[in-house]
């Protein structure tokens, strides 16, 4: 293997660990102490990494650390629902790099949703003032049924059958890569939250829909094209409600965001005794915002309508321990800001519908990386691919594009 392949490998993995020594290297990348030693210290002489300290002592001398010096490269992260979309660049520490890009998007039946998106992204790079050649490339979290091999989302974005990484690529001129939401917060899940070091995990994203991540040996699990994890469309329900998919009783239509808020909205029509007044539908994220709100400060409504919800995700939860037996699962996304009030009914649900010699082994947790999960996947997407630019729906660049950074 080409030396510059090796400094890339070496690139990926402290960017995941954030400071490694030697002797950690040269156990990630499989090669001798003295060769892992000589790579990390030609990626300091060419101002890529940098001692940042030593680790704690298992006895004898404490190791050096080394860290990629934050701003040696960057990467673009965007974080789509169905509605909103969020669009940063992050540095190498995971630190968001000037403004925060909120847009509101609605994805359904929108034609022109890819093309504002690019438009977007490319506004933001150029006024970033960032070398082109300095992105390791642009992560992109979306909703939908995504086809990773194709770089297609058979459910939003319309590209006429092309692949979107493509598409973006070659208006961008870095390279692309897309996920579901929900695959990407197990990532960032895996390699920097309450995932870490965990042989199994189930990443539950309570949103619009219900998403699913899957950790299984240490690895995210996508299924044999990206599909894996559809678990709103799980049919839990006997009522007649017809969902995005087309067909009927899936959780979704019990327990996703959007029905919270159909819920309350009807509450608040029908003279429901609450603290929600007018719930605006022109603006579902403030209103979903509005009804976690008013049940952390007690409004009896508001907790009933979460409770539910909670319960409902909790059987399938249920279900996903009977078959997999994780070790963990993660409430992550916009419902996760509820906690316990959540949480509370989920657990319960899952004391009635699971075998006990089963859930006792399962610890229900809520993430700790907050609002910023998707985008924190969304960057790690790009640099899980950095030894491998032409893997999946990644696209080389030029040479003359790119500095000789690592060459």
């Amino acid at each position: 293997m080409k030396k510059n392949a090796y400094k890339r490998i070496i690139v990926k993995n402290v960017y995941f660990k954030k400071a490694v020594s030697c002797a950690e290297l040269s156990l990630q990348i499989k090669k001798s102490l003295p060769v892992a030693t000589q790579l990390l210290l030609s990626l300091v002489d060419e101002g890529i990494v940098e001692e940042t300290g030593y680790a704690k002592s298992t006895g004898g001398r404490k190791p050096v650390l080394f860290a990629l010096k934050p701003d040696i490269l960057y990467v673009v992260a965007v974080a789509m629902d169905q509605f909103v979309t969020r669009i940063a660049i992050m540095n190498m520490q995971n630190e968001f790099v000037g403004t925060v890009i909120k847009l509101e998007l609605p994805l359904s039946n929108n034609k022109n949703a890819l093309n504002i998106l690019v438009e977007k992204v490319e506004e933001l790079v150029e006024n970033s003032g960032i070398l082109r050649s300095k992105f390791a490339g642009a992560g992109i979290g979306m909703p939908g049924f995504i086809d990773v091999k194709r770089g297609l989302n058979h459910s939003y974005l319309f590209s006429e059958g092309k692949s979107i990484a493509e598409y973006i690529k070659e208006k961008l001129r870095i390279p692309v890569f897309i996920d579901n939401d929900s695959s990407i917060m197990a990532l960032a899940e895996l390699k920097f939250g309450s995932g870490f070091n965990t042989k199994s995990a189930m990443v539950v994203n309570v949103g619009w829909g219900i998403g699913l991540g899957i950790i299984l040996n240490s690895e995210l699990y996508r299924g044999i094209n990206g599909f894996a994890g559809e678990f709103s469309h799980v049919p839990l329900s006997s009522n007649d409600k017809l969902c995005v998919c087309g067909k009927s009783g899936c959780l979704e239509t019990e327990a996703s965001l959007l029905v919270v808020v159909e819920k309350a909205m009807e509450g608040v029509r029908n003279g429901k005794v609450t603290k929600l007044k007018e719930l605006n539908v022109d603006d579902i994220e403030q209103a979903c915002i509005d009804i976690i709100k008013a049940a952390q400060e007690g409004d009896q409504f508001a907790i009933e309508i979460l409770s539910y919800s909670g319960f409902k995700i909790g059987m399938g939860i249920a279900l996903l321990i009977h078959l997999l037996n994780p070790e963990f699962v993660i409430l992550t996304g916009r419902g996760a800001a509820a906690g316990k009030i959540l949480l509370t009914p989920l657990q319960q649900a899952i004391n009635e519908y699971c075998i006990p010699s089963l859930s006792e082994y399962t610890s229900i947790k809520i993430s700790e990386l907050g609002a910023d999960a998707e985008l924190i996947g969304a960057a790690a997407l790009v640099m899980e691919n950095y030894d491998s630019e032409s893997e999946g729906n990644a696209v080389k660049i030029k040479k003359h594009e790119r500095e000789n950074i690592l060459n």
